[in-house]
């Protein structure tokens, strides 16, 4: 049976859509924030390997043909964007601070920690891209000498952070503008997020699918620079 998974060439987009479906169906029946789809097949799809002791490797060379679609599915997100292209003209000076804000948090709170706990220049360079969509992050990471697979973890966890507890920070903080609301999930946890702040509103969904193209083009360019300084 061990061999039979490992050499399927569909094992993994199976598994991956069937638990994805399930944590759908999961998060319509108790409409909880916590019941992210993705965090629930993250963690069904890790069970299932560990029970079945199928390799992480053939389980990644199976969801090939989901992967594919990832960077057609993050240029989709200039659709929302588009039909809501006022309240950008509207708005263009607050984001383009908040975006500077964004990415310069981001990017300097990995230094800031890389720093104080050493760690070495391979996992910091693996760290920088981790607040980015991962269809431009792990070239990033590739480019700075990181880690792939490192790298792929941090925006993961960052993206499912995001869209579990972002609703609930804005909240506690106070932020109830939805042009804020969106930008805000979207510079910090990128796809994941969206996916969230789409539900929110037409206009956090916009607004958050904004920020994860401004970010990764801002990142792109700023964290070559970071990756020198340790």
């Amino acid at each position: 049976m061990r061999d039979l998974l490992n050499g399927s060439l569909f094992f993994g987009s199976l598994i991956s859509l069937a638990f994805y479906a399930l944590g759908l169906a999961v998060k319509r029946r108790f409409h909880l924030a916590v019941f992210n789809p993705l965090l629930i097949a993250t963690l069904c799809v890790i069970g299932t390997l560990i029970a079945l002791d199928v390799d992480f490797a053939a389980y990644q060379h199976s969801t090939e043909v989901i992967s594919y679609f990832l960077t057609p599915a993050t240029v989709c997100l200039a659709v929302p964007l588009y039909e809501q292209l006022a309240l950008l003209k509207r708005h263009w000076k607050a984001m383009l601070a908040g975006l500077l804000a964004g990415v310069l948090c981001g990017l300097g709170c990995v230094f800031a920690l890389s720093s104080l706990f050493s760690f070495p220049h391979e996992l910091y360079a693996s760290l920088l891209p981790k607040n980015i969509t991962s269809a431009i992050g792990y070239g990033l990471s590739q480019e700075l000498g990181g880690v792939v697979p490192i790298t792929a973890s941090a925006i993961m966890i960052a993206g499912m952070f995001g869209g579990v507890a972002g609703e609930g920070l804005l909240a506690f903080f106070g932020v109830t503008d939805p042009v804020a609301r969106g930008f805000g999930i979207g510079m910090a946890s990128h796809a994941i997020g969206t996916a969230r702040a789409m539900e929110l509103g037409q206009v956090e969904g916009a607004m958050s699918s904004l920020a994860i193209i401004a970010a990764g083009l801002t990142t792109v360019v700023a964290a070559p620079f970071f990756s020198t300084l340790l």
